[in-house]
């Protein structure tokens, strides 16, 4: 990556914006961003100044903590409202890097591959944190050593699973507590194997202790949304899942998160349009899709399966959102009144349906923002967690950590 592209993701512009910013055509720009022209001098300065202006001061932070698998930055948003600092990010997608550059602008580089990353190289941190992926642990390696009398244990249980890395960096660092994010069938998982091995490794080799909850993002946003979060410490300590705030609905709806069309909101991008920020017409679905999808939702009803589109109007608490949402936006459809085909939610709705709020800048296609969200987790649920975390950090903090292994 060129310089000026980096400045431009640490900005959060896209190419059109760039280009009026910075005065200069898009054609231009692709070629410094393709380093087949050196960008004039006086345009890097620029940028150089606008990535500056957007750096938090963060000194007043109360603890540390990493962010690997961070995707688009939600657990982060989560720990920063609980008073941390950010010292380390890991996220290998390159469009996942550029919305997260977009909306913090700490001007540190994101590490790619957390399996390339030696666990020395990341910095002393007081809280973990990570959505890893689910993951099966294969049992071959464990298999040939109990034939060979060898003992074994997590590393051999969970070699080539991303969950390794995190083991790995949890076993270097030692710090004072995590927090894990997975989907809730992760207890399932493999017959129970999965969450046994997790379980095990934690607790029983590296000696954390362990909570975990499902929690309902329903509680939260107008979605249904459960994911199993895992809470560790590295000490004992009078930490509970059964402290957790969880206010219900509460007449939530859709309506919170829809754009309201009739001009109390600023027009934005290409999702809303003229003075009532209409919601674009290339939202709604085609007669041809809208036929598919009720015949294919039809098709199944009659086979007593519950398959097919989701339909909302702003009374309604959504389905999940999904990384396939891009596909044909099944899953959740906006009812646009009798008569009428429905209509995707635009990105900004999504975002607010995960609970990024507005000023949450996104600087990616439609496609590749429908992934984004569907892959990140809902804010307010894991600000809440970490809220609760936070005064049992502060307290271990305060005692010497374990020596270093490794």
């Amino acid at each position: 990556m060129t310089e000026f592209e980096m400045l431009l993701t640490q900005n959060g512009w896209s190419m059109p914006e760039a280009a009026k910013a910075l005065g200069y055509s898009e054609g231009h720009l692709y070629r410094w961003k393709r380093g087949e022209e050196a960008p004039r001098e006086a345009v890097m300065k620029l940028l150089r100044m606008e990535v500056r202006s957007r750096q938090r001061h963060d000194s007043n932070a109360s603890f540390s903590f990493i962010d690997l698998f961070a995707g688009i930055g939600g657990l982060r948003r989560a720990m920063e409202g609980a008073g941390g600092r950010c010292v380390f990010t890991s996220e290998w997608d390159r469009f996942a890097q550029q919305t997260y550059h977009a909306n913090f602008p700490d001007n540190r580089p994101i590490a790619g591959d957390i399996r390339e990353v030696a666990p020395e190289d990341i910095p002393d941190h007081d809280v973990l944190v990570a959505g890893f992926p689910c993951q099966p642990f294969s049992l071959a390696g464990v298999s040939k050593k109990n034939a060979l009398g060898r003992a074994h244990g997590f590393l051999d249980e969970t070699q080539g699973t991303l969950f390794f890395d995190v083991l790995r960096i949890l076993m270097h660092h030692r710090p004072a507590a995590f927090m894990l994010e997975n989907v809730k069938n992760l207890k399932s998982h493999d017959k129970g194997r999965t969450f046994e091995v997790i379980r095990r490794a934690l607790t029983e080799e590296l000696g954390y202790t362990l909570h975990t909850q499902i929690i309902d993002a329903a509680n939260f946003v107008p979605q249904h949304r459960e994911r199993i979060v895992m809470v560790g410490f590295r000490e004992a300590t009078d930490f509970s899942f059964e402290e957790l705030y969880l206010p219900g609905r509460q007449g939530r709806g859709m309506r919170d998160i829809l754009h309201p069309e009739n001009g109390t909101e600023a027009a934005e991008g290409h999702y809303t349009v003229g003075p009532d920020a209409k919601v674009s017409d290339k939202y709604t679905l085609t007669d041809k899709l809208w036929t598919y999808l009720q015949d294919y939702a039809a098709k199944h009803r009659a086979k007593g399966n519950g398959f097919g589109f989701g339909l909302v109007d702003g009374d309604s608490i959504a389905r999940t959102l999904s990384a396939r949402y891009y596909k044909d936006g099944s899953e959740i459809l906006v009812s646009r009144g009798e008569g009428k085909n429905p209509r995707r939610l635009t990105p900004r709705e999504c975002a607010r349906l995960m609970g990024f709020e507005d000023s949450f800048r996104i600087p990616v296609s439609d496609t590749q923002a429908y992934k984004q969200f569907g892959n990140s987790v809902a804010v307010p649920v894991f600000a809440e967690v970490a809220r609760l975390m936070q005064p049992h950090v502060l307290k271990l903090m305060d005692q010497p950590r374990l020596q270093k292994v490794g």
